[in-house]
């Protein structure tokens, strides 16, 4: 933490270090009014400057000169005088109630309105209301309140300043405070080159589509207007910048995913129809199901068999088809069914600290001999990660264009691994000739406490690493790793719940625990069956509680 304190202007320089990286990188693409902000900041003074990166960081446009204070800038009224020369803020905005009543304390409101503000203990979303209609014109801050010793200003380049914010992370999640959790060692991340080429956005269009996409999320989120105005706007055809496309692509299926609710099943084939978003076109033929046109159904189904997408659309197909068939007069046919795992059924007390049932099973297969440890998903892509993590973080153009990636940009693209598959090959034949296990271990300690996507290392502890290195065979390790890599959004869950270790045999099994009234989950299932064909010890423990005496 003293690093961030032995400078008072940390933030000042993290403002000024993304102006500098902007321009340094981004030129071609700003607009003249961000291109004269980033040149005309730096000559304001410290105490101004570091006034406005305090109102930046902060949310909304509005502000008190009591609200600002801060022993480093001095009198926030004094550094907001040598601001206004710049355009950038105003003094003693005009207002309208509803900003008023944002800067405003209840106490403050009946003082500022005195006799004209009936029911004074009611709450302030009640005494706006009231107010409304006798003060609907907007004025001076200081007009509003007479007797107000306080100063009001507005910031009037937010709009400017959040779209600098969006040109550095690539989106509008992120935000100045990963600076200061990266100052502070809470947050670390890979050190990755950065080419001439590694830039999230590659012309003005880009940055422009950003934004409209963003507001149309909003808009959608808010619900305040009908559907149909947003899907106006909603951009339809693909952008060229693939990652920005990926996220108009998701948003579509968000949509059309909020019409099939409505039961509109023509707007929302029409949308499913559309998009590429993974799941949109098995979504599509269960919508054109439910719309009862069964042939549209059937050809489009039959178009995703020859080409499906992933396992997570195989498995929807198949329980599709046979339904589908039926409601068609086809005739009946009898698909192949999966061989079932083994099975394990149990009958335990209740704990004395709650029915937690992987936990029970837990400690009651364990042993000393045969440890056995709650990992669900963490283990195999700790493994995947760790062992590949030079191919994850490839500095790959448009991968990475900031110093605060948690993963590439990239990283649910459909050609992620297409564009790292030299790396990626290089990972896994590791598992061939035995290098894996010194990679992963070496990654364990050089690495550790980096973000990474799918590492947790709050989890993770290098006794267990190396328990798992000493039981699972590392034909194993490279089969989990290549499922993976082969669907990284949907296969990094599903995995069992419990790993047991035999270490004196060099063996290993895994073990999904279900509950009473539990049932094996799509993905699962994909992870079972998958397990069972490469001969991967897999077994379900169904659990029942003993019923008290």
């Amino acid at each position: 933490m003293h690093r961030v304190l032995e400078n008072e202007f940390y933030y000042l320089d993290n403002f000024q270090n993304v102006l500098d990286w902007i321009g340094g990188r981004y030129r071609d693409l700003l607009t003249e009014e961000e291109q004269a902000f980033i040149a005309a900041f730096p000559t304001l003074p410290q105490a101004a400057r570091a006034l406005f990166v305090r109102m930046v960081m902060r949310k909304g446009e509005l502000f008190r000169a009591s609200k600002m204070i801060y022993a480093e800038i001095g009198c926030p009224v004094e550094a907001a005088r040598q601001l206004l020369p710049s355009g950038w803020i105003a003094l003693d905005p005009v207002l309208n109630l509803d900003e008023l009543f944002e800067l405003l304390a209840k106490p403050e409101l009946v003082a500022a309105f005195g006799d004209k503000l009936h029911q004074k203990s009611a709450r302030k979303a009640e005494q706006l209301e009231a107010l409304r209609e006798a003060f609907a014109e907007s004025r001076a801050f200081s007009e509003w309140y007479a007797g107000c010793t306080d100063v009001a200003f507005r910031i009037l380049v937010k709009p400017l300043c959040e779209r600098l914010r969006l040109i550095f992370f690539g989106n509008l999640r992120q935000d100045w405070t990963e600076f200061v959790l990266a100052d502070l060692g809470l947050f670390r991340y890979e050190q990755v080159e950065f080419s001439p080429a590694s830039r999230g956005f590659r012309d003005r269009r880009d940055i422009d589509h950003y934004l409209h996409l963003h507001t149309c999320r909003e808009r959608f989120a808010e619900g305040l207007e009908p559907i149909e105005d947003v899907l106006q706007d909603l951009p339809l055809q693909p952008f060229e910048n693939e990652w920005l496309d990926s996220r108009r692509e998701k948003f579509l299926f968000q949509v059309g995913q909020h019409v099939e609710k409505l039961q509109d099943w023509p707007r929302a084939i029409d949308i499913y129809t559309q998009c590429g978003y993974p799941g949109a076109r098995g979504r599509a033929i269960r919508v054109l199901e439910k719309a009862e046109r069964y042939l549209e159904a059937w050809q489009l189904l039959q178009e995703a068999e020859s080409t499906p997408e992933n396992d997570a659309e195989r498995q929807h197909l198949a329980r599709l088809k046979p339904r589908l068939a039926r409601k068609l007069g086809h005739p009946k046919a009898i698909a192949p069914r999966p061989p079932a795992p083994a099975r394990l059924d149990l009958c335990l007390p209740v704990p004395g600290d709650g029915p937690w049932v992987e936990g029970a099973v837990r400690d009651h297969l364990g042993s000393e001999a045969a440890p056995v440890f709650y990992v669900e998903n963490m283990l195999a892509n700790a493994l995947f990660g760790l062992l590949c993590w030079r191919a994850i973080f490839a500095a790959i153009p448009g991968a990475f264009f900031h110093p605060f990636h948690r993963a590439p940009a990239d990283l649910y693209s459909l050609d992620f691994h297409q564009r790292r598959a030299a790396e990626f090959a290089d990972c896994l034949a590791q598992c061939d000739d035995g290098r894996y296990r010194a990679t992963i271990l070496a990654h364990f300690e050089e690495k550790a406490g980096i973000s990474a996507p799918f590492v947790a290392w709050e989890y993770l502890d290098r006794p267990l690493l190396e328990l798992a290195l000493d039981c699972i065979p590392a034909a194993h390790v490279k089969r989990w790793c290549e499922r993976i890599l082969a669907d990284l959004k949907a296969n990094r869950t599903g995995f069992p719940d419990l790993i047991q270790f035999f270490p004196d045999e060099g063996r290993y099994r895994m073990i999904e625990v279900k509950g009473p009234g539990d049932r094996l989950q799509d993905n699962q299932l994909r992870w079972i069956e998958y397990c069972a064909q490469h001969d991967m010890p897999v077994a379900v423990c169904y659990l029942q509680w003993e019923q008290a005496a």
